[in-house]
């Protein structure tokens, strides 16, 4: 029963920070930076002031679909942050050039993330079918289920490995932002919160992970007794 109610708070949970985020990420988009650039040239800006001039900055179709991709050497950035000059734009471009600046320093989560990708990539290929099996065939014997929830954990390690990461790209981004005099006083703290508000859809993606997975071992445990 109490899973079940911290299912459901975990949902609402999840449902308000992210109208929280859009919110947020609308209003600090109206909000102009005192100088003229936008986010493709915050991105540009940041990497060349930290010596890096082997990653590109792309646009990517969507909204709120900006990442780094170390395996290609880009920048990312979703059309409404590319092309547009606002704090959000900036923070989000620096939050992903943050993750550049992991990779050339060896930020050891970000190492642990990327050496843990072969493991969740084959752990979720295989997981939902052993899961269902293990639910199908709890009566019979508990091993497929035990087999099913070591996988699903194995993915959910990913989720907490990220949080990390995610913030540590959030700190260096706003200590850029000042540093470079981007932003200063009451831009800074808007571009903080917009980071603080999409840090917090991570610490809910890995509470409800975590709940899953309490789920799932009780479900194991009354098979058991």
């Amino acid at each position: 029963m109490i899973v079940y109610i911290i299912f459901i708070a975990i949902t609402i949970a999840s449902w308000l920070v992210q109208r929280s985020l859009k919110s947020k990420f609308e209003k600090y988009s109206r909000v102009p930076l005192n100088a003229p650039l936008a986010g493709r040239d915050v991105a540009q800006l940041m990497l060349a002031q930290n010596g890096i001039n082997d990653v590109a900055v792309m646009s990517t179709a969507g909204s709120l679909t900006d990442h780094y991709n170390p395996a290609n050497q880009t920048v990312n950035l979703s059309q409404p942050v590319f092309g547009t000059n606002s704090v959000a734009a900036a923070a989000v471009a620096a939050h992903e050039c943050g993750h550049v600046l992991q990779h050339k320093f060896g930020y050891s989560m970000l190492t642990l993330r990327t050496k843990l990708v072969p493991v969740v990539s084959f752990s979720s290929k295989w997981m939902s079918w052993i899961l269902l099996a293990g639910i199908l065939l709890i009566q019979l014997t508990p091993i497929p289920l035990f087999i099913g929830i070591a996988l699903f954990a194995l993915t959910r390690l990913f989720s907490f490995v990220t949080l990390p990461v995610e913030i540590d790209a959030s700190r260096r981004a706003i200590k850029w932002l000042e540093m470079a005099g981007i932003t200063s006083g009451e831009t800074t703290t808007y571009a903080r919160d917009a980071l603080k508000s999409a840090a917090y859809t991570y610490v809910v993606a890995a509470l409800g992970s975590l709940a899953t997975l309490a789920y799932y071992v009780l479900m194991f445990l009354g098979r058991r007794n």
